[in-house]
């Protein structure tokens, strides 16, 4: 009897962990979900047949989790990442030496396929913390595992999305929408076609070694998405453009604020277009045809409108 083969996912819990285990599941792998709270990682469980979906304690700081978490697997994917340090080095401790951890072992292992996603703008020379440390995790996976794919998002938009979301929750509550950056150019991309490129990567063998930006169908400026937002929300607001250095000051007041709803190193990252490269293959190379914002988005924001999904209900 033949066993099914085994694909191991590191930040499985989150949000493109959610739609990266589900197809794997539905692919019929067994999937192990690496991840620190195991506890939270059972929900996922339903997404496959008993036994399936199998939660795994993995701590990338801990090299012997890690090994643990990759032995036997035939498959690998990467999700870990982080927005803002919880403790000084979160970065340079889990995104940028993180992947040479799981790609040395993945070598060890002799792992068929390895992707991992990483973000537009990584560069190990950015004046960005969370950018440096993606292009370093980059740099020490290839080291040691240069058949790697790396898949670089963008802005990732889906129904459990903290871009969206979070904009659309302000200006519930706020009378202004404050615009920092604005003219920064952002190309949103859909968790699920993400989720479909990392099941593409893994699946033909032409996309060992090679990286991919992953940008949706229409480049927005952030100032365009908020008013988007706030049409699609039925919401009148001021866009209130705030100087970087006036951000730069509360940034350095919120970032000490649990939750870290701002923090000056995405101020770093907000200056900086998010779009991705013509030179670099995307989305159509992996034969994915990129799903608009609008054909999404709207579902999901309607509990922000005047009145919540009742009204849009009302209304149709």
């Amino acid at each position: 009897m033949a066993t099914r083969s085994v694909a191991t996912v590191f930040g499985g819990s989150g949000f493109i962990g959610r739609y990266v285990v589900k197809r794997l599941a539905e692919a019929g792998h067994v999937v192990r979900v690496a991840v620190r709270d195991t506890e939270a990682a059972r929900a996922l469980c339903p997404m496959g047949k008993v036994g399936q979906v199998v939660p795994l304690y993995c701590n990338l700081t801990q090299p012997g989790t890690v090994a643990r978490a990759v032995e036997g697997a035939d498959l690998l994917v990467n999700l870990v990442g982080i927005l803002a340090e919880r403790r000084g080095g979160d970065f340079q401790r889990i995104q940028a030496e993180g992947p040479g951890m799981i790609g040395a072992a993945a070598a060890r292992a002799a792992v068929g396929r390895v992707v991992h996603v990483s973000a537009i703008g990584a560069d190990a020379a950015a004046a960005s913390l969370y950018a440096r440390s993606k292009g370093q995790g980059e740099q020490a996976l290839r080291t040691a595992l240069p058949a790697a794919t790396i898949l670089r998002p963008s802005l990732v938009f889906g129904p459990e999305d903290q871009f969206f979301n979070r904009f659309a929750a302000l200006a519930a509550i706020s009378p202004v929408m404050p615009v920092i950056a604005g003219a920064t150019r952002m190309q949103p991309v859909y968790v699920g076609d993400v989720a479909d490129a990392v099941m593409a990567a893994l699946a033909r063998p032409e996309a060992a070694g090679v990286t991919f930006e992953l940008g949706g169908p229409t480049i927005w400026t952030f100032r365009e998405i908020l008013a988007w937002i706030l049409k699609e929300t039925n919401r009148r607001r001021w866009l209130l453009e705030v100087p970087m250095g006036v951000a730069r000051l509360q940034a350095a007041i919120l970032e000490k604020l649990p939750g870290k709803l701002l923090t000056r190193d995405q101020l770093l990252l907000l200056a900086q277009d998010n779009v991705a490269a013509a030179t670099i293959p995307g989305l159509g190379a992996l034969g994915i045809r990129p799903t608009p914002v609008d054909l999404v988005v709207p579902q999901y924001l309607q509990r922000f409108r005047p009145g919540g999904r009742r009204a849009a209900y009302a209304a149709s």
